[in-house]
């Protein structure tokens, strides 16, 4: 606990020198730039498959210490320099039946883009601290006319982060399924839910 001082004086610094996510060639998520203000600011955030780092910036940038998970880390570990101890990047193969790289630890938010293993919604559930958000949004069932993803396995049944929000104890704010133009044609499902503080 003595300790816990001089780390918030070091994560704040690093906040300040976190790039600006909104000059990046793929901006963050309108999705997730909406319900951001549902995460804790000084808490902690989860980006799963983090990929270049866009919302891990996101998250840093709005006061969060970020602990961003890709299996390919590299670029993500070359955007995010300079940023420790405000971003903690894990690199992980999160489909090939290894541990769960955050057992036991929770987040004041879990964030979700693009990406979609099933086997992980319970560990991506059991991550949302009491009152912390889970921010998910990828492709669903439809969007193999507009190109990949098309693999049914990589695609969200109608209705499917709904109803993965509520099983998990989450009360959802915000669902979307809906066909989008930017940045490119596609079908997505979208969920903003929290779990109740005292849970």
């Amino acid at each position: 606990m003595g300790d816990a001082a001089p780390f918030d004086k070091r994560r704040r610094a690093a906040a300040r020198r976190v790039p600006d996510p909104m000059t990046l060639e793929t901006p963050p998520s309108p999705w997730i730039q909406r319900w951001i203000g549902l995460c804790r600011p000084g808490g902690t955030a989860l980006d799963v498959a983090a990929g270049g780092g866009r919302h891990t910036l996101l998250l840093s940038a709005h006061g969060l210490a970020v602990s961003a998970v890709d299996r390919d880390a590299a670029a993500l570990r070359a955007r995010v320099a300079g940023c420790e101890p405000a971003v903690r990047v894990v690199e992980a193969e999160l489909e090939a039946g290894a541990p769960w790289p955050f057992a036991g630890e929770t987040f004041d938010a879990v964030v979700v883009a693009n990406y979609l293993h099933r086997p992980l919604f319970p560990a991506l559930l059991a991550a949302v601290a009491p009152g912390g958000a889970f921010l998910h949004e990828t492709f669903m069932v439809g969007n193999e006319r507009h190109g990949r993803p098309r693999n049914p396995d990589f695609l969200l049944r109608d209705g499917e982060l709904l109803d993965v929000a509520r099983a998990g104890g989450l009360s959802v704010v915000a669902y979307e399924a809906l066909e989008v133009a930017m940045p490119r044609p596609a079908v997505v499902q979208r969920v903003a839910a929290r779990r109740p503080a005292g849970a």
